[in-house]
């Protein structure tokens, strides 16, 4: 069940979920306010709780919108594109033969079909996004499932709105957002370990924090670089 609360200019969506303790997020890019809470806690409880931690909403909420935007993609001659954190300059390449992508030097070669539209230039590469991610996952999994003593059974790559990474503990299974593909692989790894440690603690409680510190101690610091990097420049929708 979901319903929402406001705290003056502040919404707060607030979901029930068959869990022991409360949990408080601020999501980027926009800084949308989320509270996990038990099935049966009294909202009023819910929005005392909320408003006990309006500071650190507000404060969260501020570096959200300080940080940088892409700008709007265009799909043209020596616009700037990013590969695992390193920056690549578009060449666009028409030619009547199936479309691709290569990385040569610091250039990102766009192959399109004569008379290619923005959308089909943005599907044909954010197709390969899909792809490098899909190609690099896997062997981190296999690195990290002996450190931390689990098993992913599946990995899904998708565009997520909200959110880097996400984990169904009971299925074994994590989703990764492909604009990953984009930044420093560090900050790959820290988000797959992220996930994978959420089949040991499905919350962000202590004992989460715990396990972090535990197998990856410099985690915060991929956090922090990862959320500091620019995102999409659009609206993403809670």
């Amino acid at each position: 069940m979901t319903t929402q609360i406001k705290l003056g200019d502040i919404t707060v969506d607030v979901v029930f979920k068959d869990i022991k303790n409360i949990h408080l997020s601020v999501n980027p890019p926009a800084g949308r306010v989320k509270i996990s809470a038990p099935l049966r806690m009294n909202i009023d409880t819910i929005r005392v709780f909320a408003i006990s931690k309006i500071g650190w909403i507000k404060q969260k909420q501020r570096k959200f919108q300080d940080q940088e935007r892409e700008t709007p993609r265009e799909y043209l001659d020596l616009e700037s594109h990013y590969v695992w954190g390193k920056r690549y300059l578009l060449k666009v390449i028409e030619v009547d033969e199936a479309p691709s992508v290569e990385l040569k030097h610091k250039k990102m070669i766009l192959q399109v079909r004569p008379g290619a539209d923005d959308k089909k230039k943005q599907a044909i590469i954010d197709a390969w996004y899909r792809d490098q991610l899909k190609k690099a996952v896997p062997p981190i999994i296999a690195t990290w499932e002996p450190v931390l003593g689990v098993k992913v059974e599946r990995f899904f790559v998708q565009r997520m709105k909200t959110k880097w990474g996400s984990c169904n503990h009971k299925a074994c299974s994590i989703r990764l957002n492909t604009e990953l593909a984009k930044k420093p692989k560090e900050c790959l790894e820290y988000t797959i370990v992220h996930e994978m440690t959420h089949l040991l603690e499905p919350t962000h409680n202590a004992r989460f924090i715990t396990l972090m510190d535990q197998f990856m101690p410099f985690w915060q610091f991929c956090k922090n670089k990862l959320n500091q990097l620019p995102v999409s420049h659009e609206e993403w929708v809670y």
